[in-house]
């Protein structure tokens, strides 16, 4: 007797074990015809795998998002109304409507891959000018961003500098999902490092730091296709040389480069022959050291009497806005 009644017991196990192998054996209901037309559906019993497939989230980075795809025009004029939709829309954003005459004269040369050799001081529109056609390239190939890979690479003398640039491949990029990072010394470099592993479309970047983590591993030129040197002159003067030309000897024969100077002195247009083919020129205002409306004098006065000067020209109600440059950064602090 209990032979007789082990035997139906392991009947009933079996097959509520076959039933939950289906998915059904909590479902009891459902056995009994309720998803009978789901299985008439498909014959070869996948029925529950295909929409599972079909279902899947679409890669994140889209050249063209859906919001700014239909809309042919932003109202923008001349150099700006022949990139895509995605990048209009952004430069709408920001409140611009016409470019400045770099960006005028730059952008077309630069989405048709020509090397370029610009000569424009700060404030004339010059990030812009190189960042909106980096964009409208990247977004034309829509390829995910590699580990430690960039490839864009713009490189700039100050940490203040590389993170505007930054912070305008955000503005400009933000319906492309573009990845970008700035790196920089003087801060910790973990945090830039993670950025680096997860894969960067553009990566801003200080020579010291940016060699730094080359030595280290943590970033290969090997990719790069567009690259920018911007302020070149500024970067002479403080010394970068040295390193500009080991940056350069680290990048792929096969780029596009462009030289960005507020100065074209010799040595200035030798390091750029040195880095562009058969570039396009640009001026803008290459002879005009300073902003016109700036009133320059010079005052000679004994260095004990620095503090004194500096408070009795303070005091003039004139004074709105004042930067006070000083040699060195204690001297600032005091």
């Amino acid at each position: 007797m209990p032979e007789g009644q082990s035997r139906p017991r392991k009947r009933y196990q079996h097959r509520r074990r076959s039933e939950g192998q289906q998915g059904q054996a909590k479902r009891p209901a459902a056995q009994q015809g309720q998803n009978q037309p789901p299985k008439a559906q498909n014959h070869n019993g996948q029925q529950n795998q295909a929409p599972k497939a079909q279902a899947q989230p679409q890669r994140p980075r889209q050249p063209l998002p859906q919001k700014v795809q239909h809309k042919d025009s932003y109202g923008l004029k001349g150099a700006f109304s022949t990139l895509i939709p995605a990048i209009q829309h952004a430069i709408f954003d920001q409140g611009y409507t016409a470019p400045t005459p770099i960006q005028a004269q730059a952008i077309g040369p630069l989405c048709e891959g020509r090397d370029m050799i610009g000569c424009a001081q700060t404030g004339t529109g010059k990030t812009a000018a190189f960042s909106l056609p980096i964009l409208q390239f990247l977004a034309a190939g829509n390829r995910p961003p590699v580990r430690s890979k960039p490839r864009v690479l713009i490189v700039a003398p100050t940490r203040e500098l590389a993170a505007q640039i930054d912070e305008s491949i955000g503005n400009y990029g933000k319906y492309l999902g573009v990845k970008h990072a700035v790196i920089y010394g003087g801060v910790g470099q973990a945090p830039q490092v993670a950025k680096l592993k997860t894969g960067l479309d553009v990566l801003s970047a200080t020579p010291g730091r940016l060699l730094d983590l080359m030595g280290q591993g943590f970033i290969s030129l090997s990719d790069v296709e567009f690259f920018v040197l911007d302020e070149a002159d500024r970067m002479l003067d403080m010394g970068f040389l040295p390193d500009i030309k080991r940056v350069i000897r680290e990048l792929p024969l096969q780029r596009q480069s462009l030289f960005f100077s507020a100065t074209m002195e010799a040595k200035v247009k030798s390091l750029a022959l040195t880095l562009v083919k058969n570039p396009v020129t640009v001026t803008i205002s290459p002879d005009t050291p300073a902003v016109e409306r700036i009133g320059q004098r010079l005052l000679f006065v004994d260095k004990g009497n620095k503090d004194t000067l500096l408070v009795h020209l303070m005091q003039n109600p004139a004074f709105k806005r004042v930067i006070v440059f000083t040699q060195m950064k204690h001297q600032a602090n005091k």
